[in-house]
């Protein structure tokens, strides 16, 4: 049957492909032909219009699109108090190109400002979602993200000499983040997470200790951080996370299956659901889910492809559901494409048209396999 509480049947990860008039603002903002102000203005008049869309094809929630971030995790780590964007000599390598050269370090203690930028951003997506009858979704980097990229390295030693110091203030600042989104009134809160499927790569791993940094224990840190930020969620309040192998112009970093963390993460973290991505053979098999609780977790499988407009076959996804229910009830799946549409304002490669393609078979599949 159909779920009327998030993270719903046919649900998806955060963000959208750019319209069009937000690049071309954004690119005369660089030129300083318009002001900030201007470029508001527009984001404003495209989210409107986005969250309609997204409420058009059937689903019941709907996000900004992350519309108004350059990246999906430094817009919001950069507004930590603690926090500075910062330009490396290398931008984050994924398959066969290189990102811009933007980073954020931590170079004060960590907090939550009553001013965060995406507070607001939020209220302005839930105004209209409540217009439009959709549960508004915001999307936020997990915590370990601000971890594990940069390591100790990028923790000022002066702040924090000890790490575990470093682990208990960010947990505060973001039970504190949580709480400041309820407030405004979001239910649906989302932690975007690289950090699980990195600790399931041999390359990433190696790359951690090959910069000075030790991954043994990890897990169980990150668990502890994240259950620490979301224990003092109100009942009517959803948390979920989506685990991602990475996401630039139709690129990915990393590779390899759940196994290695998946009792961690689906038993040992508090979230009411993951999005978890199965649309390509670094993905793994869905036997990781055998560690998912009996009970009201949801995992939502992420078996449509963001990378390419390439439509799926209703046939093929329903077989790969069927797949994963001999390891997770079916009961506690959900369907959606396996990451966002555009993790940088960048994007991937394929056409608003097959985005908006890739939502409306998730909505349909979900109502042949669940029920409308």
């Amino acid at each position: 049957m159909q779920r009327t509480k998030a993270p719903f049947r046919a649900d998806e990860v955060g963000s959208l492909l750019r319209p069009p008039k937000i690049k071309e603002a954004r690119a005369r903002l660089e030129k300083s032909e318009i002001s900030a102000e201007d470029l508001r203005k527009i984001e404003d008049m495209e989210i409107e219009k986005v969250v309609h869309k997204q409420a058009s094809i059937g689903l019941k929630l709907a996000t900004d699109g992350e519309f108004r971030r350059s990246w999906w995790h430094f817009d919001f780590l950069a507004k930590l108090t603690g926090c500075e964007l910062f330009h490396p000599d290398e931008g984050i390598q994924f398959a066969g190109v290189q990102t811009r050269h933007d980073a954020v370090r931590v170079i004060g203690k960590l907090d939550f400002p009553d001013d965060h930028p995406m507070l607001d951003h939020f209220k302005f997506l839930k105004k209209h979602c409540d217009v439009a009858h959709v549960m508004p979704k915001m999307t936020i980097p997990s915590p370990a993200v601000l971890h594990f990229r940069g390591g100790r390295r990028a923790i000022s030693k002066q702040v924090y000499p000890d790490l575990d110091v470093f682990y208990e203030d960010l947990a505060k600042t973001y039970r504190k983040a949580v709480k400041a989104f309820y407030d405004a009134g979001c239910r649906y809160l989302q932690f975007d997470d690289t950090v699980w499927a990195y600790l399931c790569s041999q390359d990433e791993l190696k790359k951690a200790q090959d910069r000075g940094d030790n991954p043994d224990g990890l897990q169980e840190i990150y668990a502890r951080v994240i259950n620490y930020a979301i224990a003092e969620r109100p009942a009517d309040m959803t948390i979920t996370t989506h685990v991602c192998r990475g996401n630039f112009r139709s690129t990915w970093i990393s590779s390899g299956g759940y196994e290695p963390v998946a009792e961690t993460m689906l038993a040992g973290t508090n979230y009411d659901g993951y999005f978890l991505e199965y649309d390509s053979e670094r993905a793994g098999g869905f036997e990781p889910l055998r560690f998912l609780p009996k009970g009201n977790k949801i995992v939502v499988v992420g078996v449509i492809t963001s990378k390419s407009g390439e439509l799926e076959k209703k046939d093929d996804i329903k077989r790969r559901l069927e797949e994963a229910s001999k390891y997770a009830p079916l009961d506690q799946l959900a369907v959606s494409p396996q990451c966002g549409f555009a993790s940088t304002e960048e994007g991937n490669l394929l056409t608003e048209e097959e985005q908006w393609a890739k939502l409306k078979l998730a909505v349909d599949v979900a109502n042949e396999v669940w029920g409308k």
